[in-house]
């Protein structure tokens, strides 16, 4: 069986598990799923599910999600139908059976732009408030955007099929197929190659000096990019330049720069000399002899990493200022990146370039240390068998797209059984599935209900703002609570849609509310949800089953029943306003909900008690550590930071300790205090002995 094969294998079998526990549609949960991938690909920012479909033939249409509100996507529209085949073999489709696909959507989007078949539908139909969000925007779009998502592996060659452009606004279309989800699943790697030729698409070779020598790991260039080539790179390839920018981490979707607007429509001539400029990676870069000298004839995987304000600022002025583009020019700092080398590069390139910020993109690549830490929790942490099961378990942590599905797939079919009990499939989650846990349970239920990516980036930074002041409080019990709150939304998850008010529809936005909810009414001065005994029964309680359950109902009601004059509930589930809506309800919950909860000081208790266990390992491994480097290292320690004048009096007490290892023993605290001191001299240019 091949790896495609053995892919698509599992993809139905999650599926049709998924399905089957949530009492949804196998294509429902195959969306679900899958505009997961888009979004932490960077194709969409959201993905909502709006699924409408009627007629036949000629007269069909179909739609299954949106990309949310195309004013805050700079006009895009982004629209998404699902090509789901329910057989257990692997099917294909080629490029004459993309039309086909497509047209019953744009047939929709033809439709759904006029208000007497919006009216036609039902307030409450997710159709109908899609619709609405096409008629009130429409003059501010200006592309549209079209995404297949198949579980079918796609064979055609080429892009160039041209589909009707309502109005002119340009179109371009997108395929996700089995083969593509499965590259990203494996390895991160989604995108298609992304050849950008300034020769023949844009213009002219882009003139640039060599800033690299010959032979070295890493070629770099400095390159003059005018402003009317990039705004024009940009409206071809859009979001795709910016995803090694963490889907503009720190942009989250803010208002463009005000000063770069500024100088772009008033001042375009200083605009060199006032903007920052862009920093960039590629695969790959061709170059050419001009008569001017060297010039960039095209770029492979050209990816921004630093300058997202300023591309879009400028990609915004071919609408605004489109006369002051031919005065713009931007500096830009190539690097060229074997695809092997980016985890380690590109955070660096990202950090040391961006001074602007206080919290950088690099800060949550998925080698910061906040993301290796619940990566190694989750690799040693155990959890005890559910009731009725007899297999203690682990929480896999996937801090890289890929860990999962290549751990398993290096293992013998035997090895692969015992990882399976290890680290059962129900038990993976992701940076984006932690940062929904996480958000839920502190009461942004309207941010996650934006998306996993914006969500990710107002947690990340919360989190990476949190970390550089003190990193003591993600520990081992952090992450067991963590894992309570996992435990609570994916109950949720498979809960709701078995409830008879469920109409279908909102279930992300509904579960993320619920928890939020039953979590602000437990937790108070005096008392907090006992997280504590979730993650050690690994399962919720009945008790607050029936809380959620409650809490659901009720996020339902205030979802699906918006403000007057507000239609799309999808938006309105993103709005502060609709989070104090559900919040400022009284719920009678049951008597027995005081049985989940416990006393703060007692939740206290516990993290000082799992602190102080703490502190004694790591003394315990510090000593062990101290003793096993010897009394000779440790004096030539001493005698560098004597010679530098590195040493306090307390540093030369300890050391002086260490010197005379083993006629004497440093305590715990000792050995610690001289880890943490080698640490800080190896810092300072002390190079000898083993390093860590």
């Amino acid at each position: 069986m091949s790896e495609l094969d053995e892919y698509h294998q599992n993809l139905m079998a999650d599926i049709s598990r998924e399905a089957d526990a949530s009492g949804v549609l196998m294509v429902e949960a195959f969306f679900d799923r899958m505009a997961e991938r888009i979004m932490e690909a960077g194709e969409l920012e959201t993905a909502d599910r709006a699924f409408f479909q009627t007629g036949a033939g000629s007269q069909r249409m179909r739609v299954d999600g949106y990309a949310g509100d195309p004013r805050e996507s700079d006009g895009v529209l982004g629209l998404i139908v699902c090509d789901f085949v329910d057989r257990d073999d692997v099917q294909t489709f080629g490029k004459a059976d993309v039309r086909p696909i497509f047209n019953p959507l744009i047939r929709f989007l033809k439709r759904a732009r006029k208000e007497e078949f919006r009216d036609s539908l039902s307030e409450v139909s997710p159709a109908f408030q899609l619709s609405d969000l096409i008629i009130t925007t429409w003059q501010q779009i200006t592309r549209i955007k079209l995404i297949l998502i198949s579980n079918r592996i796609y064979i055609g060659r080429d892009d160039n099929l041209k589909l009707d452009e309502p109005d002119g606004i340009p179109i371009t279309w997108s395929v996700w197929d089995l083969a593509r989800f499965e590259r990203f699943d494996r390895a991160g790697q989604a995108r298609e190659d992304m050849l950008i030729d300034f020769q023949n698409d844009f213009g002219s070779p882009l003139p640039a000096l060599k800033a690299s020598q010959s032979g070295v790991a890493l070629e770099s260039y400095l390159a003059i990019i005018p402003g009317q080539q990039l705004a024009a790179i940009y409206d071809r390839w859009g979001a795709r330049l910016l995803e090694a920018n963490v889907r503009s981490f720190l942009q989250a979707r803010a208002k463009t720069n005000k000063g770069i607007q500024k100088t772009l429509k008033e001042e375009p001539d200083l605009f060199f000399p006032y903007n920052n400029g862009l920093s960039a990676i590629a695969d790959g870069v061709s170059c050419v002899r001009t008569a001017d000298g060297l010039a960039i004839a095209s770029i492979s995987n050209l990816q921004i990493v630093n300058g997202a304000q300023t591309t879009g600022t400028i990609h915004a002025g071919l609408k605004s200022a489109n006369e002051q583009l031919s005065q713009v020019f931007v500096q830009m700092k190539l690097t060229v990146v074997p695809p092997d080398r980016s985890e380690d590069i590109v955070p660096k390139i990202s950090e040391y370039a961006n001074t602007q910020n206080k919290v950088n993109a690099a800060d949550f690549f998925s080698n910061h240390p906040f993301h290796i830490r619940i990566e190694q929790f989750s690799r040693s942490v155990i959890f005890t068998a559910r009731e009725g099961e007899r297999h203690d378990s682990k929480w896999f942590y996937e801090r890289s797209r890929g860990q999962f599905i290549n751990a398993r797939g290096q293992l013998t079919p035997a090895q692969q059984k015992k990882f399976d009990l290890e680290f059962p499939k129900a038990q993976l989650f992701s940076k984006t599935d932690l940062a929904k846990f996480e958000y839920s349970a502190a009461g942004y239920p309207h941010i996650v209900s934006r998306g996993a990516q914006k969500n990710f980036a107002e947690f990340a930074k919360e989190i990476g703002e949190a970390w550089s002041k003190s990193d003591t409080k993600y520990d081992e019990l952090w992450y067991r609570r963590l894992i309570a709150k996992a435990i609570i939304f994916r109950k949720l998850e498979a809960e709701v849609p078995k409830q008879p008010w469920y109409e279908g529809g909102y279930r992300a936005n509904i579960v993320t509310y619920a928890m939020a909810k039953v979590f602000h009414d437990a937790n108070g001065e005096k008392q907090a949800l006992d997280l504590d005994a979730i993650w050690r029964r690994q399962s919720v309680p009945e008790a607050l089953q029936r809380a959620l359950l409650l809490a659901a109902a009720e996020a339902h009601e205030v979802i699906t029943r918006p403000p007057s004059g507000v239609r799309n509930m999808s938006e309105w589930a993103k709005q502060q306003a609709c989070w104090n809506g559900l919040k400022g309800r009284k719920l009678d919950y049951a008597e027995d909900f005081d049985s989940c909860l416990t006393l703060v000081e007692t939740a206290r208790g516990t993290r000082r008690a799992a602190r102080a266990s703490e502190v004694m390992t790591e003394g315990i491994n510090a000593q062990t550590e101290a003793v096993s480097l010897g009394a000779g290292f440790w004096n030539t320690v001493m005698n560098w930071g004597r010679s530098e004048r590195k040493l306090t009096p307390k540093d030369m007490q300890i050391l002086q300790i260490c010197a005379s290892i083993p006629r004497r023993i440093p305590t715990d605290f000792q050995a610690k205090h001289a880890m943490d001191l080698l640490a800080r001299l190896r810092d300072l240019g002390f190079e000898g002995g083993p390093h860590q």
